[in-house]
């Protein structure tokens, strides 16, 4: 059964867009293979629980299967499965301030996506395209639709399922790049790239990640413009004095060896289609025409090329340039921008 993505992208308001792929994958119950609740106790997270041991609910700490407990290891419930059940691999793990070791992969892949709904970690056919979209700093989930667990969608800040009883977790072969960015304005900037033609980064990438990866419970200071600023890892946060800003952590995408396997199971009969947001709201494929050097089909091969890079185009004699990491066509000239989107 054919499922299809559908991606949503975070600009500096918040707002969403949608992108649309195809997909395949397997099943889901509500109960872990062992007939035992995979749930956490709320008696116990309240502070007590009557049947103890005896309990069929998890007593862990509810909001580190989340992977999102503010308490991290000074918190007063359990953070390993114990109590009524078998908790096996947390979500927690998958947090993105989250370092622990998962199995590696040894059949060539670079990495595997899975989901559990109870029966077992399956694998998600075609999971390239769930890779490249979570390598892009500015893509926060996907939805996938039509699987047998309904519409299922990735938050892909904790890598967790939004309101489902079903786990994801992303596997690899322990040689991913990982990348940092920072929110400038309205885009994602690389740390060590330059945010402007005259003004770069003093920090690299692949400084603040070991530092990640001694301690990601830590932070990563630096001086800049006569002022310290800290990369707090809990918070994925850059302070300074005056302001705070937004970090984010993403693999660098690696096109996976063995994904023409999968490669007949796609819809290949349709398309992306590339759109602008014109005035009042309204989208417009992009199209071609008397005066404008571009269209739909151009901007999908340059993006398949290269999903962060940009591209220069006319209109009227007038210069643009989409920018795929920030999702925005800009007027050279003007400096006026909009979005666009990938449908």
């Amino acid at each position: 059964m054919a499922s299809a993505y559908s991606s949503f992208d975070e600009d500096s308001n918040g707002s969403d867009y949608e992108l649309s792929f195809s997909d395949q994958h397997s099943s889901e119950s509500d109960v872990s293979s062992q007939g035992q609740n995979t749930e956490p106790c709320k008696y116990y997270n309240k502070g007590h629980c009557k049947n103890g041991r005896a309990c069929s609910y998890l007593h862990i700490c509810k909001y580190f299967v989340k992977g999102n407990c503010r308490y991290g290891s000074k918190c007063r419930l359990n953070h390993s499965g114990v109590g009524g059940g078998s908790f096996g691999k947390s979500q927690a793990q998958n947090h993105p301030t989250s370092c622990k070791k998962v199995p590696k992969l040894t059949d060539g892949r670079c990495y595997q996506w899975q989901l559990d709904g109870g029966n077992g970690w399956k694998d998600i056919e075609n999971d390239h395209i769930l890779e490249a979209q979570y390598s892009l700093p500015h893509t926060k989930s996907i939805k996938i639709y039509n699987t047998p667990y309904g519409a299922v969608s990735i938050d892909f800040k904790r890598i967790t399922v939004y309101g489902k009883k079903v786990k994801v977790r992303r596997l690899d072969d322990g040689n991913t790049v990982w990348v940092w960015y920072c929110i400038l304005g309205r885009k994602w900037v690389k740390y060590g790239e330059k945010s402007s033609p005259t003004k770069s980064s003093p920090v690299q990438s692949s400084d603040i990640e070991k530092k990640f990866q001694s301690n990601p419970s830590s932070s990563f200071s630096f001086d800049i413009g006569g002022q310290t600023l800290e990369i707090r890892f809990r918070d994925m946060c850059q302070v300074g004095q005056r302001r705070k800003r937004k970090v984010i952590r993403r693999p660098l995408f690696r096109q996976q060896q063995r994904q023409s396997v999968s490669l007949p199971q796609l819809n290949l009969g349709s398309k992306p289609k590339w759109e602008f947001e014109g005035d009042g709201g309204r989208w417009h494929i992009f199209k071609s025409r008397a005066g404008v050097s571009i269209d739909s089909d151009e901007i999908e091969k340059k993006y398949q090329k290269n999903p962060k890079d940009r591209m220069n185009f006319k209109v009227q004699g007038q210069d643009y340039q989409l920018d795929f990491g920030a999702m925005i066509q800009t007027n050279l000239k003007t400096k006026k921008t909009r979005k666009i989107r990938r449908v």
